[in-house]
C-alpha cells in the first residue's frame, strides 16, 4: 500500500465518546471475572472470561508476551515542598534493559517529568530503607528534550538498580487511571506468568488469566508460547496529528527464543496473539524474515519501522519468513532473537500470522484502536457500541474481547 493513501485516515474517524464512569479505575476482584465480548464473522456475544477456553477454536495456539512491569514511578520531593515525579521510559547508559537493572551505583535514563518547571538545575534525592540499611537515591538532569529529560540517578550502595526501583519506586499506571497507586497494583499491574523486567506498562489483555484458566486451556487442547516485548510509555501518547501518516510510533524492543520461533512457525491451528504487544511481535517476526537473505544480516536490519510494511511485497508465507530467521539465527549460534519495533498497524494493514486476538478496550483515537480496526474493519464500531450499551469496562483494569477469524 502506498503511503499517500495512509494520509486519508483521519484520526476523528477513529474516535468515540467514552464516558470517564466506563473506564475502569480498579481491577476485579477476580481476574477471570471479567466479562468477555466475543467476536466472530460478524457476531456479537457475551461471556465471562473464564470461559475463554470454550471460546477458543480446538487446536489454538495463544502468544503471551511475558514481560514484567518494573516499577517505574519515582517520587522525589524538594526543599520546598513541591512534588516531582518520575516516570522511567527507558535505558541509556547502560543502554540494554537488563544490564541498566542490574547496575550498580549510577544509571542513565530517558524519563518523562511531572511538574517538570520545578525542577531546575538542582539534584533530588529521596531515601528509603533495604534490609535495614538507609539508602540515598539522587537524580539529576543531563539533557532536556521536547518530550523527555535524560536523568542521571546515583546511589549509595552496592545493590543494584533494579533493588532500588523495587524498593522506592511504584507501578507506574497510566495516566486515565487518576489516582495514586496502591499495594495491590504492584500485584494486580501484572500478568500471572510475567518473567522478564522491563516494561513501563503492563500487557494488559493478559491481566485476565489465572494459572488455573492456562491449565485449563492446556487440557482443552489449546496450547501456549511466550515472546517478549517491553512496553513503553509511548503505548499510552495520544495521535495528536489529524493524520496517521504525521503520527511517530515509539520503538519498542522484543525477544523471541528460538525454540519459540520453531513451535510457531511449525504450528498448524490458528494462532491467536494475547495482546496487541504479541500481535506487534508476530507482525514483525514476518518482516523480519522477509528482508534477511541467507544466513548473514546486516544487524540494522533487526529493525521494523513504522511504515516499512507499505513496501513488503508479502509473497512469503509466514512459515517461509520464520524460517529464515530460524536459518539466521542457527548459522550464528544465537538462542535468543532481540530486535527492535515501531510497527504501525493500521486499517489498510494486511495481517500475515494470526487468526484472532484477545485485547482489552482501547482509548478512542489511538494507536492501539487503530490495530483492532485493521482486524475487525469497520465493524469496530459495531463492537464499541456494542461494549459501551452493555456496560463493559474500558482500558487498563476493564473487561476483555475475543476477535476471531475463520
Amino acid at each position: 500500500m502506498a503511503l499517500n493513501i495512509l494520509r486519508h485516515i483521519d484520526i476523528e474517524d477513529y474516535k468515540y465518546e467514552l464516558p470517564d464512569e466506563r473506564i475502569a479505575g480498579y481491577p476485579l476482584a477476580e481476574r477471570d471475572r471479567s466479562k468477555l465480548l466475543v467476536y466472530q464473522n460478524g457476531k456479537l456475544a457475551v461471556d465471562e472470561f473464564r470461559n475463554i477456553p470454550s471460546a477458543l477454536p480446538r487446536g489454538s495456539l495463544l502468544v503471551f508476551n511475558n514481560t514484567k512491569v518494573i516499577q517505574a514511578r519515582l517520587i522525589f520531593r524538594k526543599k520546598t515542598g513541591a512534588r516531582i515525579e518520575i516516570l522511567l521510559l527507558e535505558p541509556v547508559k547502560p543502554g540494554k534493559i537488563s544490564d541498566s537493572l542490574n547496575a550498580t551505583g549510577r544509571v542513565s535514563w530517558k524519563c518523562i517529568t511531572g511538574n517538570l518547571k520545578k525542577w531546575k538545575d538542582d539534584t533530588l534525592q529521596k531515601q528509603f530503607h533495604y534490609k535495614g540499611k538507609t539508602i540515598t537515591l539522587r537524580a539529576h538532569i543531563t539533557e532536556k528534550q521536547k518530550d523527555w529529560q535524560k536523568v542521571q540517578f546515583v546511589w549509595d550502595s552496592g545493590i543494584s538498580f533494579g533493588e532500588v526501583i523495587e524498593n522506592s519506586g511504584l507501578t507506574p499506571l497510566p495516566p486515565y487511571i487518576k489516582r495514586d497507586p496502591e499495594i495491590e497494583d504492584s500485584v494486580r499491574y501484572q500478568t500471572v506468568y510475567s518473567s522478564h523486567e522491563g516494561s513501563v506498562a503492563a500487557p494488559t489483555a493478559g491481566l485476565h488469566f489465572t494459572p488455573g484458566l492456562i491449565e485449563e486451556l492446556h487440557e482443552k487442547g489449546v496450547t501456549t508460547e511466550e515472546i517478549t516485548l517491553h512496553v513503553g510509555a509511548g503505548t499510552f501518547m495520544p495521535v495528536k496529528s489529524p493524520v496517521i501518516e504525521e503520527h511517530d510510533m515509539h520503538p519498542e524492543n522484543f525477544s523471541v527464543t528460538l525454540s519459540a520461533l520453531e513451535k510457531i512457525r511449525e504450528y498448524s491451528g490458528k494462532i491467536i496473539a494475547v495482546g496487541t504487544t504479541s500481535v506487534r511481535v508476530l507482525e514483525s517476526l514476518y518482516l523480519l524474515g522477509e528482508k534477511i537473505s541467507g544466513a548473514v544480516a546486516d544487524k540494522r536490519k533487526m529493525y521494523t519501522e513504522q511504515w516499512e510494511w507499505c513496501n513488503s511485497e508479502g509473497k512469503l508465507s509466514f512459515c517461509e519468513s520464520l524460517a529464515r530467521l530460524e536459518q539466521y539465527m542457527k548459522a550464528n549460534n544465537l538462542d535468543e532473537l532481540n530486535a527492535t519495533t515501531r510497527l504501525m498497524i493500521v486499517p489498510g494493514y494486511r495481517y500475515r500470522t494470526i487468526k484472532g486476538m484477545i485485547t482489552n478496550f482501547h482509548q478512542p483515537g489511538s494507536t492501539l484502536l487503530l490495530l483492532v480496526a485493521a482486524f475487525t474493519g469497520d465493524d469496530w464500531k459495531k463492537i464499541y457500541r456494542f461494549a459501551l450499551e452493555n456496560e463493559f469496562r474500558f482500558l487498563s483494569y476493564g473487561d476483555s474481547s475475543l476477535f476471531l477469524k475463520d
